[in-house]
């Protein structure tokens, strides 16, 4: 057992890296030293109080914030400039913002002469025009400083615009923000940090410019002679007075990292870690519905569907419709408020039609009033899909029309396409209720009734009490229901959710999906859902759209692509067994070895698969007999728990790996474990050969 504060082997820092590095330390730590040891502390005040130091000191503060003024009016769009759009020279232009942070300063000054000066490039033609005249003029030192300087706002600005995600920007677009408004009320206020941290360091910079300042502008007393300006003279008469006047330059260069230290310095957090919930309290700020993430048969089909769907959605699309509506007037009814239906004032109905070329490619068409789930696998193109929608990305280009409108020239903040991101991208800087009423405002409605309308929707979605927090002071679900109502309250004619649900936990999960079925019911537009959630493919959906490698492969109802998935991918998303191969007379000879023997097979050398539910295999110890037509060896590879049943992961040489499903009593009698030998059997009435 180590005792406290005994090193351990390893902890103790190399003699050959100490060394230098406390000799690095020391060197800049004594001529900081000399200042204080040499400075006349009883002449001090005198010292800072004479009428050349005051005069100097007046001159410095306002040579320096003139200068942070111009760093900011030129510097923040060339940050943002550097940090967001790809250009042609973009290094070199970074190249040249970085130079005077190397260029020596009186070389500096040299370039400013021979470009600003009475002879230089422009020098004549600003005297001549407008009588400006740089050198020998306070103007003329404020361009030196702000040449010096300008580089540290620059930097500092572009890295932590670098670290901001580009998704909050996309989202304040997609609800109807200009790319002005988003980059004053997004973008800054979220890089605050670094803005701050740059200006100070600017301001800094500028205030202790020395050489450009004297090459360019001169050593004029009252009009050029800033603060180290008025050292250089001091040291020549008054080394003492020089010492008392570098203590103070040295003192506010010493406040300023003090006051970044560890306070504005780095990149934007996109969000703190949210408190947890008060025990006992629901994470959605409704009572708790009964609902749970349990599966539920469809009428002969197997597989997960909705826990809060009923049994009426088994009818198909239509059927579900009805049950969303009549679960949004229960609701209503419940809560006593009549405005609980999603939008009941908003009678505009929009259509979709788009046609997406590049790497998704597809028609898409849809009624108002349409739920779509986009599922696939990861590099399908659901989000290329989606952002090709929004006008987001240059990897697909989609011709859109909603309604009568023709959208495709808009730019994103004029299409009225809301976009609520995978874990909503509230805006951090704002308050719940501010970020509801963002994209109203930004559509020109007027504060009050901005503000009254969002109020409205939190209610809508039960999260009213919590207009007043910050996101970080919100839960996963209460924020998730915020952003939410943030995209519906900004009037979209086309919604897209990228995994809304991904990020909550499964009790969360099902009260914010009952609460978006409800809101979508009374949704005038076209809701498009990415996930990999087959529950809420099934529970929210009206139509689901599965892509792969940027093609569509179904586009059909849920129960359609439930019991006949025609993609592997989507089959084992809901669980089943997927085996692709080429049809047999007697099945299907599998790509993965083997043959699988089934009714009613397509035609011979027809590409299919075959999907076979795990509850339809058999687990045996010894080589069953009788009916069963498919009956291969195997090894148990897995065990996992799926509700009240397991299920065991076989691997086999004679077929493709496959999943059964059976029962806790039925595993302990087979002794079933890792790695003991079974055989498996399906029967041929079991198996679905669904046509590629």
């Amino acid at each position: 057992m180590k005792r406290a504060g005994v090193r351990t082997a390893g902890t103790r820092p190399p003699l050959a890296l100490a060394l230098p590095a406390l000799l690095a330390v020391a060197f800049l730590t004594l001529p900081l030293l000399g200042i204080l040891v040499r400075t006349e502390w009883g002449e001090l005040a005198d010292h800072l109080r004479s009428p050349g130091t005051v005069e100097a000191l007046k001159l410095s503060l306002v040579v320096s914030f003139w200068a942070l003024g111009l760093s900011l009016l030129l510097g923040v769009p060339l940050a943002w400039l550097l940090a967001r759009v790809p250009f042609p020279g973009k290094a070199l232009v970074r190249s040249l913002v970085l130079l005077p942070m190397v260029l020596p300063p009186t070389v500096g000054g040299v370039a400013l002469l021979l470009a600003f000066g009475r002879r230089g490039l422009l020098g004549p033609w600003l005297e001549s025009t407008f009588g400006i005249v740089f050198p020998f003029h306070t103007s003329g030192a404020v361009i030196a400083a702000t040449f010096v300087a300008m580089p540290f706002l620059v930097i500092s600005l572009e890295g932590a615009l670098g670290g901001l995600r580009p998704r909050y920007e996309e989202t304040a677009a997609s609800l109807g923000a200009s790319p002005v408004r988003v980059f004053f009320t997004v973008t800054l206020p979220m890089v605050a940090p670094g803005l701050i941290a740059g200006a100070a360091l600017t301001w800094a910079r500028a205030l202790g410019e020395f050489g450009a300042t004297i090459t360019f502008a001169g050593n004029l007393p009252g009009t050029t002679q800033t603060l180290p300006l008025q050292v250089y003279l001091l040291l020549q008469d008054e080394p003492e007075a020089a010492t008392s006047v570098s203590l103070l330059l040295l003192a506010i260069a010493m406040g300023v990292l003090i006051a970044l230290r560890g306070r504005w310095t780095g990149t934007p957090s996109d969000r703190r870690p949210r408190p947890a919930p008060e025990a006992g309290s629901s994470d959605t700020g409704l009572p708790d519905s009964g609902l749970s993430d349990s599966g539920l048969s469809e009428s002969g089909a197997t597989g997960p569907v909705a826990p809060d769907s009923g049994p009426a959605e088994s009818a198909g699309p239509e059927s579900a419709s009805a049950s969303a509506s009549a679960s949004a007037s229960a609701s209503a009814s419940a809560s006593g408020d009549p405005s609980a239906p999603a939008a009941a004032a908003d009678t505009q109905r929009w259509a979709l039609h788009a046609d997406v070329t590049g790497f998704t490619r597809l028609t898409l068409d849809a009624d108002p009033g349409t739920t779509i789930a986009v599922v696939g696998p990861n590099g399908a193109g659901k989000t290329t899909l989606l952002r090709a929608l929004l006008g987001l990305t240059p990897r697909a280009h989609a011709d859109l029309r909603l309604g009568g409108e023709d959208v495709t020239a808009l730019p994103p903040h004029r299409r009225h396409v809301a976009w609520v991101p995978q874990d909503g991208a509230l805006f951090p800087h704002m308050s719940a209720l501010a970020n509801t009423a963002y994209g109203l405002r930004a559509q020109g409605v007027a504060r009050a009734e901005a503000r009254r309308e969002a109020r409205t929707w939190l209610d809508r979605l039960g999260v009213g009490p919590l207009a007043h927090r910050r996101p970080t002071q919100l839960s996963g679900g209460q924020a998730q229901r915020v952003a939410l109502a943030r995209a519906l309250a900004a009037r979209p004619r086309l919604l897209v959710l990228d995994e809304p649900l991904a990020a909550l936990d499964q009790t969360t999960r099902a009260h914010v999906r009952h609460t978006l079925r409800t809101h979508l019911a009374g949704f005038g537009g076209v809701c498009l859902i990415v996930t990999h959630d087959p529950v809420e493919a099934v529970s929210l959906a009206d139509r689901v759209l599965v892509l792969d490698e940027g093609r569509a492969l179904q586009d059909a109802t849920p129960v359609e692509v439930t019991r006949h998935p025609r993609s592997p991918w989507v089959a084992r998303m809901l669980g089943r067994n997927a085996w692709p191969g080429t049809a047999t007379p007697e099945g299907l000879a599998l790509s993965g070895g083997g043959t699988l023997v089934a009714t009613d097979p397509p035609p011979a050398g027809t590409p299919a698969l075959a999907i076979v539910a795990p509850e339809a295999v058999s687990v045996h110890r010894e080589r069953p007999e009788g009916s069963p037509r498919n009956v291969w060896p195997g090894t148990v590879r897995e065990i996992t728990a799926s509700g009240s049943r397991l299920r065991v992961l076989i691997t086999s040489d004679r077929a493709p790996d496959l999943v059964a499903e059976i029962t806790p009593q039925s595993a302990a009698e087979l002794g079933l474990a890792d790695g003991v030998r079974v055989w498996t059997s399906v029967k041929a009435t079991e198996a679905t050969i669904v046509p590629l």
